[in-house]
């Protein structure tokens, strides 16, 4: 994939973004490349877990082979440790053909993921999980890798990019990101963000599209879908001028008054597109379906749960709810 693949804007500005090499970035004496998985029975239990721990993390995916949501962990879970550069240690043991370890860890649901250190049981996961939050479930027990040091960084950096206003930079930056980690959701909604502020729809459509349903679920990543969708929903609007008179001429117009908060989200005027939808619920509480409350919540997913506006528009949401 080139650089190209993750253009925006029309400026031509170019971010100076370098990941070096692998042997760059490794700083420990561990292997350089990925190690092959092993699938492990009981008697290679204390050698290959408990002595090999004494060293350095070793993760166990405790899997079986009927198991749909094992076989779609496996990868992002491989991918992970490998990018560790060594600094933790994967195997896999099968429960249907060694169930007496995780019997005796009382397993009960599977994939399970369990992590020790040191010789004991240091920390566990459970279910099928975005490979970033793999990642940070693996800089829990052994530390965050160089090159994930090195894309926190990056991020921190496009982020500050965006708040200058230098958004092609900030572009280029999470393309970089993508390049060296396809699957780093928070630089794939940032930058799909910033394809959908550009109205370049097609653009935030494709970087969804070699996602799992695990990654399609993570938050960031409904934010964005949840974005691209009332995107689309504004470009079939009337002017924005005309909603305003079509409200203004009939307050009780809560079709047009629905569309103008999607307008008004789409100009960026978040609370004022709020206050709208709020208006329709307070005036006719379940109009439509309760059109206006779903067409919020859509907001606030968009928006991000933690958004000031969100967080202000929710309690308002509360209060005419719950009075």
């Amino acid at each position: 994939m080139s650089n190209d693949d993750y253009g925006f804007g029309s400026s031509g500005h170019s971010a100076n973004v370098s990941f070096g090499t692998p042997q760059d970035q490794s700083t420990g004496s561990g292997p350089q490349t990925a190690e092959a998985v092993k699938d492990i029975s009981t008697e290679e239990f204390v050698p290959e877990v408990v002595q090999a721990s004494q060293e350095r993390p070793v993760l166990v995916d405790f899997w079986a082979p009927w198991c749909g949501p094992c076989k779609q962990l496996a990868p992002a879970l491989e991918a992970a440790v490998a990018a560790t550069r060594g600094k933790v240690k994967l195997v896999k043991m099968d429960i249907d053909k060694h169930p007496q370890i995780p019997g005796q860890m009382g397993i009960q649901s599977i994939p399970a993921v369990v992590a020790f250190v040191n010789g004991r049981p240091a920390d566990m996961f459970m279910g099928a999980k975005p490979e970033g939050e793999i990642r940070e479930f693996i800089a829990k027990v052994a530390g965050p890798s160089d090159e994930d040091s090195q894309i926190e960084m990056l991020l921190e950096q496009a982020a500050l990019l965006e708040e200058q206003g230098a958004l092609d930079d900030a572009a280029q930056i999470y393309g970089q990101i993508l390049i060296a980690d396809p699957k780093n959701l928070l630089a794939l909604s940032a930058l799909g963000r910033l394809y959908v502020d550009d109205q370049n729809l097609e653009g935030a459509k494709g970087l969804l599209a070699g996602l799992d349903e695990v990654e399609l679920n993570a938050p960031e990543i409904v934010s964005l879908v949840s974005s691209i969708e009332l995107a689309e929903q504004a470009s079939g609007l009337d002017d924005y001028s005309e909603l305003v008179a079509k409200v203004n001429a009939d307050p009780n117009d809560n079709q047009s008054r629905l569309e103008l908060a999607i307008a008004l989200n789409a100009a960026a005027k978040r609370e004022e597109a709020a206050d709208e939808l709020l208006e329709i619920i307070q005036r006719q509480p379940g109009w439509n379906d309760d059109a206006a409350k779903a067409q919020l919540l859509q907001f606030f997913e968009a928006w991000g749960l933690t958004d000031e506006v969100t967080v202000s528009a929710r309690r308002r949401l509360s209060s005419l709810l719950f009075s």
